[in-house]
């Protein structure tokens, strides 16, 4: 017998908008005929108070108690997962991404974005990077790589599972990365976006190995970069640093506080561009660099890991915004562009330009909003989820 939960009274509701969420202090009682059936990310129904079958999803131990997988009385078995991953697949195919030999990289699944709350699975090239991030999504990884396997047929060569720092710790569940199916002599892989080239190392990169999300705003830092003496802070591998040199800048400075991701940076300019490219990369503190960079830029780029991971620490992730934009909008050049972003899901759109509204105003500047941008479409947003909007941004225009 499946778990069942029952809702308190009232709390269906969001469920009944099609919410992917049930939190804990919505639960009335949890039914199982042993205590061992009701593991972490253990497949549960859910009822209302009164007995109606509202969902079927994957329990967790923390405030969000179960996350959904379908409101459908269905079998969550090999075919479900195949028709989950072939409808994602659909989306990028439609997207012009699954078979674009100017872009190798992309988002497959985004978790609640595409009804797989918990899993992120990213394509590199011939390499499915799968990425756990719930129990539930955890212990079926095996049917997810089954149901990549099957969607891709020969176009895929290797699943790798990287879950083992994204899993919650208290699950408890040994996890280690590794292969699910295939093997690749290179943990490394050369990937195009946009044309551009970059090293992808999925097994000791960040996140998957490489920030897919930027793939439209770094085009639309290229439009912008001819003959600008550009500074990307928290450049990680450099991809805005490569864009903007493509698109004709005089000069590109990348930071990023890790030595080994301006290492990265660096490399990643080399393979696009050779070894006399107008680059330096330093090693230093983003927000300690930007204390004083004079008047030296007239494009800066700040792309922060996410201040805020949860609305407890939002106060201060704001004051940390603030301050950062504040910086870089007193001494960027009259005539300079800025492009500025929160990667924090905790952080609404609104919140985030009043934030940079106050560094403009402190920095005492006249600045103009030349666009307004989010995350890519293969990062979806499922309408009824607006959680799912994590990445905003700003390009000002600074006189």
């Amino acid at each position: 017998m499946i778990p069942q939960v029952y809702l308190r009274k009232g709390k269906e509701e969001s469920l009944a908008r099609r919410h992917p969420w049930i939190f804990s202090g919505a639960i009335d009682r949890i039914e199982a005929q042993e205590e061992s059936d009701l593991p972490e990310g253990a497949l549960v129904e859910v009822f209302t108070r009164s007995g109606d079958f509202i969902a079927l999803g994957h329990y967790q131990i923390g405030s969000i108690a179960v996350r959904v997988l379908t409101f459908e009385r269905e079998p969550i078995d090999q075919a479900w997962w195949n028709r989950r991953v072939a409808v994602a697949h659909d989306v990028r195919r439609t997207l012009g991404l699954t078979e674009n030999p100017q872009t190798t990289c992309y988002r497959l699944i985004h978790g609640e974005g595409d009804s797989l709350p918990g899993l992120v699975v990213d394509i590199y090239g011939a390499t499915a990077v799968v990425q756990c991030h719930s129990a539930g999504m955890y212990r079926a990884r095996r049917e997810i790589a089954e149901a990549i396997r099957t969607v891709y047929g020969d176009r895929i060569a290797a699943i790798y599972d990287k879950s083992s720092q994204t899993l919650p710790y208290k699950a408890d569940l040994g996890a280690v990365d590794g292969y699910l199916w295939g093997t690749s002599d290179h943990a490394s892989q050369e990937v195009l976006e946009n044309g551009e080239k970059f090293m992808v190392n999925w097994e000791k990169g960040q996140k998957t190995g490489f920030f897919l999300d930027q793939r439209e705003n770094r085009e639309l830092v290229k439009r912008y970069a001819k003959g600008r003496t550009v500074l990307n802070t928290f450049c990680y591998t450099g991809g805005f640093s490569v864009y903007a040199l493509s698109g004709g800048a005089k000069e590109v400075c990348s930071v990023d506080s890790s030595e080994r991701a301006v290492a990265l940076a660096t490399e990643n300019m080399r393979l696009n561009f050779g070894d006399g490219a107008p680059h330096t990369e330093v090693a230093a503190d983003a927000v300690e660099y930007l204390r004083d960079i004079g008047d030296k830029y007239d494009l800066i780029i700040l792309d922060p890991p996410a201040f805020a991971k949860h609305h407890k620490v939002l106060g201060n992730a704001m004051q940390g915004y603030k301050r950062l934009n504040a910086r870089a909008l007193s001494q960027i050049r009259p005539g300079g562009i800025l492009f500025t972003f929160s990667c924090s899901q905790a952080v609404s759109k609104e919140l985030f330009r009043t934030t940079v509204f106050s560094a403009a105003a402190i920095a005492g500047r006249k600045v103009r909003i030349l666009h307004q941008l989010t995350q890519p479409a293969d990062h979806p947003i499922n309408i009824y989820h607006p959680e799912g909007e994590y990445l905003k941004g700003l390009v000002l225009y600074v006189e």
